[in-house]
């Protein structure tokens, strides 16, 4: 197959934005629970895995994962794999960068977000 249709195009739009919102919760996660050393020379390795699986927004994170591979799924079966892989990597690059800067308000510099611009003209290039 080698075109796309709207629906595959919607399926990945889906995918890069699950993807994003997964790596962004998964990331708050982390940022919450603190030093995963810390807790386990204070805890224990139990008390480590405890603090991380109990959070929240791992479970959002998780999820948010899993509707992502879903839809990656999806989206193989109505594109090739040649569109569908780099076309999600690329778009979840350039989505990350914008979820951390403006969600958990990390720097991101000039040279990322040129690099986002260069991986949006790829895509483009990629679609036609």
């Amino acid at each position: 197959m080698t075109h796309t249709n709207s629906s595959t195009l919607f399926t990945i739009v889906i995918m890069v934005l699950m993807a994003t919102a997964g790596e962004t919760f998964i990331s708050a996660a982390m940022t919450r629970v603190g030093d995963l050393d810390e807790i386990r020379a204070k805890q224990g390795f139990g008390g480590a895995v405890r603090a991380v699986v109990t959070s929240p927004y791992l479970a959002a994170g998780i999820f948010c994962m899993a509707v992502s591979f879903f839809s990656l799924l999806f989206a193989l079966a109505g594109a090739d794999l040649s569109l569908v892989a780099p076309a999600t990597n690329s778009l979840t690059f350039v989505t990350t960068a914008v979820a951390a800067k403006f969600f958990l308000k990390e720097n991101v510099d000039r040279r990322r977000w040129l690099a986002a611009i260069f991986v949006c003209a790829g895509v483009a290039l990629l679609a036609r």
